[in-house]
């Protein structure tokens, strides 16, 4: 299922790289969020793109915007590449039901049982405002996304 912009960004509640549970509805009226996924922890793609996330973390996250990073892989092997890589920003683990969240934004890729390169921007009310869809190898426009963020935040 395909989602359109302007409609709301379906609910969910995912742990992080350390345990904690994260529901995207607990940000609305507070904070717009980046959401961020990501096929596999550890692959070269998504290191670079969340490495370079951490780099630029202030342009991503503020007082105004929460970003949040989801993959298929479990909440250990997250903590593990967050550990690794220095990544502070929540990691979540959409493991199981395996892919449930990922296949709720139409961006779970069965065959290779992982959530599809894919950028959403959810405003403070819950609404979808943004999408971008890259093929597996094929990494993220940061400075088009930061752009995009920058105006509708």
């Amino acid at each position: 299922m395909a989602l359109e912009i302007g409609q709301e960004a379906p609910d969910f509640e995912l742990r992080d790289q350390h345990g904690q549970a994260v529901r995207l509805s607990s940000l609305r009226g507070r904070k717009a969020v980046v959401l961020m996924f990501y096929p596999f922890a550890f692959s070269g793609v998504c290191t670079g793109e969340l490495s370079a996330v951490r780099d630029n973390l202030p342009r991503f996250e503020s007082e105004d915007v929460a970003l949040l990073a989801v993959s298929c892989d479990p909440m250990f092997a997250l903590r593990a590449f967050a550990d690794r890589d220095g990544l502070e920003f929540p990691l979540l683990a959409d493991f199981w039901p395996h892919g449930a969240v990922a296949a709720s934004y139409g961006v779970f890729d069965e065959q290779r049982g992982c959530a599809s390169r894919s950028t959403f921007i959810v405003d403070k009310d819950g609404v979808l405002r943004w999408s971008v869809h890259n093929e597996m190898p094929e990494a993220r426009d940061l400075d088009l996304q930061l752009k995009v963020l920058g105006e509708l935040v």
